[in-house]
């Protein structure tokens, strides 16, 4: 090979992340499954050419919606453990900052997506351009600046030959179990037609070894030490210890101890439903078993979980004063909260080091009389469970009927992917879940719109096994576009549309918080009152869906919807169904609470009282300094 090779910059870009690979555990696979684009002049002549000239050898896959790209992107990246990724170009202007919502998403949920939007011109010999956002105080910020905080790491490629030490710098973050997320390029679009000399070895096959760091050894002494000597202990699992791979470990170390098991929105799967010390979901959206055993915990164990409000219930899910926490994590940041003894590492690694050392202890685990606790709440829990999933309408379907219909037509190695609304609370209560990656939840940022595309990304991640979406008219009415791009693909999704006429879940919300209105409902505006409370809204989504390029069902009770679940399984084209969802009939709240404040000062009486139910839960929120 020649020393140096003459390519422009964008050209070097696809070759390098061409080359790009990934190994963890002996299995070695390309990073890159290739790049989403919609182009504009700002990437059409860069990385269009270079797209082009790569031909199959990095694929090109055509998107509606560059909000969604990052959707899809996320999606594959989550049901692939991490270790594969999309990149997403753009042009610059509004196909850039679209990206943004998307961009957000995958850095709170951890998953890796490399952006690469086009930008003004780095000489600046051509201003304002079409699309640049001229500001008085700087030339040297563009609209891709808005993606420097949702994104992990950020850069803009003023010069080609800043790209040597630029994309081994993102291809780090990408690939980092700890820091990975959105990572951002910033291309101008000149920068990326200009060519220079590419030294041989930067565009030669690499792979980037994912290491599991291995916990320091005090840390893990003082954190067995405390789990030793506490009475009523919790395991509380989250995505970790599913992107670590880390569900046999798991096992073996909970019925080793007799661990209790909660599983937050990211964890669920990471032990099947029916394992004897799985106790279920637990926080805002968790049920009865794992909120009680919450609640008076002497020690709570968080295994690869953010301790996002959802899961703490507001930090009100923990009431014993002396409970401590220990949290073990990849990502120091996330090990340090709660004032937990933090054990910085994989989560295979240490559960598997943190069992032998609770071993070498001579620890027996949990006592007999609180694993019987665990052991009846749990099955109290799954009688539940069953109770709600069979809760009738009296016209058309509900929610719950709605998932366990979807379960029943499920098999195991299938995924339901959802997002916003109130579908994944009712999800994380009520969906039984016998393998891990199968749960595929975005309720990290719980981005409406997310699903349909999010889906596309666990198809094209897993084209052997079906993908179920769940989504509201809410989010459908936000981002249905991608179902072109499943047809255009050939990777069939069943996606079931819940047509409730309301943004639902605020709807809920709102009235729990004293309000009366009707902002959430799809109504006509009353001319008399000029308020959004006229006759329904009336959209043929089925039409729509036929329109994209689908098939479309419509079902009315819950026969014609487990048919249509039939119909859409043995199909092998896209399928939605729709169907009329009954929202009267709600999946009750399991002792959790949400701080979602109220107003102090108010003429409503409604709002009123729930201000002082407000200020009751506020004094319950626990501080752990």
């Amino acid at each position: 090979m020649a020393e140096t090779e003459r390519l422009t910059a964008a050209q070097a870009i696809v070759r390098f992340l061409a080359a790009q690979s990934v190994e963890r555990d002996g299995v070695e696979q390309p990073f890159f499954a290739g790049m989403f684009g919609i182009f504009g002049h700002g990437n059409v002549a860069g990385l269009g050419e270079a797209l082009e000239a790569a031909g199959d050898s990095f694929r090109y896959y055509q998107a509606r919606n560059e909000q969604s790209m990052v959707h899809t992107a996320a999606g594959f990246a989550k049901k692939s453990r991490r270790l594969r990724a999309f990149a997403c170009t753009t042009s610059i202007g509004p196909g850039a900052t679209n990206l943004v919502t998307g961009a957000a998403a995958a850095t709170v949920n951890r998953l890796p997506v490399l952006l690469l939007p086009g930008d003004l011109f780095a000489s600046r010999r051509v201003a304002p351009v079409l699309q640049q956002l001229e500001r008085a105080d700087s030339q040297d910020v563009s609209v891709n600046d808005t993606l420097r905080p949702v994104s992990r790491y950020w850069d803009r490629i003023n010069r080609p030959e800043q790209l040597i030490t630029a994309l081994p710098a993102a291809m780090r973050i990408l690939t980092s179990p700890a820091e990975t997320g959105a990572v951002t390029l910033a291309l101008p679009q000149d920068v990326q037609a200009e060519a220079f000399d590419v030294p041989g070895g930067f565009l030669e096959p690499n792979v980037r070894h994912v290491p599991r760091p291995r916990p320091d050894r005090a840390a893990l002494e003082r954190a067995a030490d405390a789990i030793a000597a506490s009475r009523r202990p919790l395991v509380v699992v989250g995505g970790g210890v599913i992107y670590s791979d880390a569900s046999e470990i798991l096992d073996r170390f909970v019925r080793q101890f007799g661990l209790p098991v909660a599983e937050t929105q990211a964890g669920k799967g990471a032990l099947p439903w029916d394992h004897p010390l799985q106790v279920g979901p637990i926080g805002v959206t968790g049920g009865s078993a794992a909120n009680v055993l919450a609640h008076d915990a002497d020690l709570v164990l968080a295994i690869g979980t953010r301790l996002s409000d959802f899961t703490t219930a507001s930090w009100t899910a923990w009431q014993d004063p002396e409970v401590r926490f220990v949290a073990l994590n990849v990502a120091e940041f996330d090990a340090a909260k709660a004032a937990a003894l933090p054990i910085v590492a994989d989560a295979r690694a240490g559960i598997e080091e943190l069992a032998a050392a609770l071993g070498a202890r001579g620890w027996a685990g949990v006592e007999p009389d609180r694993r019987a606790l665990g052991a009846r709440l749990s099955e109290e829990w799954n009688a539940e469970v069953d109770r709600v999933r069979h809760l009738a309408s009296p016209v058309h379907v509900s929610q719950p009927e709605a998932i366990r219909l979807v379960g029943e037509a499920a098999g195991p190695d299938d995924s339901v992917v959802c997002a916003a609304g109130s579908l994944p609370g009712d999800l994380h209560k009520l969906w039984r879940t016998t393998r891990p990656t199968t749960y595929h939840l975005e309720y990290g940022y719980s981005t409406m719109g997310y699903e349909i595309a999010g889906g596309l990304g666990v198809k094209l991640a897993a084209p052997e096994a079906e993908v179920f979406v769940m989504v509201g008219d809410g989010s459908y009415l936000m981002l249905s576009a991608e179902i072109a791009t499943a047809v255009q693909e050939d990777r069939k999704l069943i996606i079931v549309l819940l047509e409730n006429h309301a943004f639902q879940s605020i709807d809920n919300l709102s009235r729990a918080g004293g309000g009366r209105n009707d902002f959430n409902r799809f109504g006509r505006r009353d001319p008399s009152t000029g308020r959004l409370s006229g006759e329904p809204l009336r959209f043929d989504f089925a039409a729509n869906a036929r329109s994209l390029g689908a098939d479309a069902l419509v079902a009315d009770d819950p026969a014609s919807l487990a048919q249509a679940l039939a119909t859409a399984r043995a199909s092998r084209r896209t399928t939605v169904i729709v169907t009329q969802i009954d929202p009267s009939i709600e999946v009750p709240a399991y002792a959790s609470w949400w701080d979602v404040p109220i107003a102090e000062v108010t003429a409503s009486p409604s709002v009123r009282a729930a201000r002082d139910d407000y200020v009751e839960h506020v004094a319950t929120e626990r501080r752990f300094v």
